[in-house]
């Protein structure tokens, strides 16, 4: 049956991106679409299994870990205090709101709280894709956009455990930021030395594929690591890319990884997203859905593009760099989840947030296609009059 699903998965999502693409988006659009055709609540040719599961976090590493690989470091230096007021502001606003919404729907100050921290996650995996796609990736907005959110996603997690600490959990915070915080020294020193160093070992072994093997070995560390310390898995391999590509075998990993990811585990990764929604019995809360949809959107993209505006950039490329970080992706799935065992949230309302979560991951690719080719258009004026 996998092998099935896996055939079908790859077959309907290379049409559905082509068919994006030729309608003007960014192909991942149709990808993350199609995810809802296949799955349960249309055809049901897709069921939502744990090895599927396992084989899109495998994708979504991947895809983090290909961004790494293309980030350029002297540029991402550049940005850093840029990506430190996206990541904070993108943080405050829709906090605030969340929080205030969460009052006006009748929520104990500390459930409010809870909904304000969910939609201030953030996970750029779906951007990183759309930044590729138009040829963004390297230059400053979205070297902007990649270190936000590594600030963001440590920032929210602080939060988050200093929320389960007020709630009655077993959360020891001063260890959590520890870890953190031992988490990061420890990545930027093997980073420096031992990551050059295993692919120099690895490389002469009288075996297939050797460097390759060494780069996806480091990436894997690096993002186990990272869900150890309580950090993200995808932050991890972020990281992992960008200290292999400070080294001589940065094109070769680059050129073989992009292979072995987009050929079969990112796709599953997009696929899948459409997949794992359920859309039965929400139907009493689509008034709700659509207001936290609303509220998701406008918060993120207006708490990051005034954390870009503030950093120096331009109006629009605020607004690109804010609506990059609109999608919430797993990080915020993840948090819900946590949310509902711990009692902050209820299962009605992680229904609802399940599908938030799926309308800001869907609507970031057009929205960034908006806002970056208005960006480029006087520029295109600008080379045509020449």
């Amino acid at each position: 049956m996998l092998i099935f699903q896996l055939a079908i998965i790859l077959l309907a999502s290379k049409l559905a991106g082509d068919i994006s693409v030729r309608l003007g988006q960014p192909s991942v659009l149709g990808k993350l679409l199609i995810g809802i055709v296949l799955g349960p609540n249309l055809l049901g040719l897709v069921t939502n299994t744990d090895v599927l599961q396992e084989i899109s976090q495998i994708g979504v590493i991947l895809l983090m870990f290909i961004a790494g690989l293309e980030t350029d470091t002297e540029e991402f230096k550049r940005t850093g205090k840029a990506s430190g007021y996206v990541g904070v502001a993108g943080i405050i606003v829709p906090f605030g709101l969340g929080y205030l919404a969460g009052i006006l729907l009748n929520q104990s100050p500390l459930e409010a709280s809870f909904l304000g921290l969910l939609l201030s996650a953030t996970s750029v995996s779906i951007s990183v894709q759309a930044l590729k796609e138009m040829g963004k990736l390297k230059s400053r907005e979205g070297t902007t956009i990649l270190g936000a959110a590594v600030i963001d996603d440590v920032l929210v997690i602080i939060a988050l455990a200093f929320l389960m600490s007020m709630a009655g959990g077993d959360v020891n915070l001063g260890m959590i930021v520890v870890k953190k915080v031992v988490f990061f020294a420890a990545a930027l020193l093997l980073a420096w030395k031992a990551v050059p160093w295993i692919l120099k070992k690895f490389a002469p072994l009288r075996v297939t594929e050797t460097v390759i093997t060494a780069a996806l070995i480091i990436c894997f560390g690096y993002a186990y690591l990272a869900e150890y310390a309580g950090v993200a898995a995808i932050i991890g391999a972020y990281i992992a890319g960008v200290a292999i590509s400070l080294t001589n075998y940065k094109h070769e990993v680059f050129e073989k990884v992009e292979t072995i990811g987009y050929s079969i585990f990112v796709p599953v990764f997009f696929t899948s997203i459409g997949v794992t929604v359920q859309f039965q019995g929400i139907s009493s809360s689509i008034g709700l859905i659509v207001i936290l949809s609303l509220l998701a959107i406008a918060t993120k993209l207006a708490g990051s593009a005034i954390g870009a505006r503030l950093a120096g950039f331009k109006w629009r490329s605020s607004l690109a760099i804010g609506a990059a970080m609109v999608s919430r992706g797993e990080v915020a799935l993840i948090i819900a989840a946590i949310g509902q065992e711990s009692g902050l949230l209820s299962a009605e309302m992680f229904a609802v947030i399940v599908v938030v979560v799926l309308v800001t991951t869907i609507v970031t690719p057009p929205m960034m296609k908006l806002f970056f080719s208005e960006k480029s258009a006087p520029a295109a004026a600008h080379h045509s009059a020449e």
